[in-house]
């Protein structure tokens, strides 16, 4: 697996201390040579700011807009464009999000789905998936 792939809202929109640990998260496996993206289902426009700024500041490698792309998770298109846009075949990503619907689509559509609850949790599975190792 080359690609991790993060849902926006009910994942990194969390409290400030996780959205601290997912930024570290981020730079060990960007350091690891993952490619990193955001993918929420988002409209997009000005009030998106906010999750485009973790492109801006280097945080993730793209973020991916539903409303933007004209494909909503759990879409195949959706995995396709943000694949794409991480040059991977989406078969070597990995999607983290906090809907079963959406982890059940990129499954099927041929990603590896980690069910995001708690930082904690989820931080084992994607670790574990692109051999990263550090306290987050």
């Amino acid at each position: 697996m080359r690609g991790l792939i993060v849902d926006f809202v009910g994942v990194l929109d969390g409290p400030e201390e996780d959205q601290r640990r997912w930024k570290n998260l981020f730079a060990a496996a960007k350091a690891n040579g993952v490619a990193t993206a955001i993918l929420s289902n988002d409209p997009g426009g000005p009030a998106a700011e906010h999750i485009r700024e973790w492109e801006y500041r280097g945080i993730v490698d793209a973020v991916l807009l539903s409303g933007e792309i004209g494909a909503e998770k759990p879409e195949p298109a959706a995995f396709a464009a943000v694949a794409e846009a991480i040059d991977l075949p989406v078969n070597d990503c990995v999607l983290v999000d906090d809907s079963i619907l959406n982890v059940r689509g990129a499954v099927e559509a041929g990603l590896v789905g980690v069910l995001y609850q708690v930082f904690d949790r989820a931080v084992i599975e994607i670790c574990a998936i692109f051999d990263i190792e550090g306290e987050f």
